[in-house]
């Protein structure tokens, strides 16, 4: 069981790039947001790792047991729900991640804290800035 944990760092890193992603090209193409969109460039490319060469023959997405979307999933208001529910998606991946590499990599374990936490601060500058 303990080899599974590569399908929880696959699908987690999967999860902190998309996340970050969608609200990097928001800011980038939308806004013409540089320096936030480069935090979150910079940020993004932190979970290009090594591993998930390996961890991704764990995947398996035609057994995931919640693979289909939920009503929650399905709605948004506007690009500030867009932009939350995304960096809340990058959060919770990075947390996920601090502790499944605590097992693996204490060096990683605390690159995806820090990106958690960097990831709270970008959140309160770019939905202080009234999109």
């Amino acid at each position: 069981m303990e080899i599974k944990i590569y399908r929880v760092i696959d699908a987690n890193l999967n999860r902190f790039k998309e996340g970050i992603r969608v609200v990097e090209d928001i800011l980038r193409y939308v806004f013409d947001d540089f320096n936030h969109s480069l935090k979150l460039k910079n940020l993004r490319h932190l979970a290009n790792l090594e591993i998930q060469n390996s961890a991704i023959k764990f995947r398996d997405c035609v057994n995931d047991v919640l693979k289909p979307s939920l009503n929650l999933e399905l709605k948004r208001e506007n690009l500030q729900d867009l932009i939350s529910a995304n960096l809340k998606r990058a959060q919770e991946s990075s947390r996920v991640l601090e502790e499944c590499f605590k097992l693996i990599d204490l060096k990683i374990s605390e690159n995806f804290k820090n990106a958690r936490y960097e990831l709270y601060d970008i959140e309160k500058e770019i939905l202080n800035l009234n999109l």
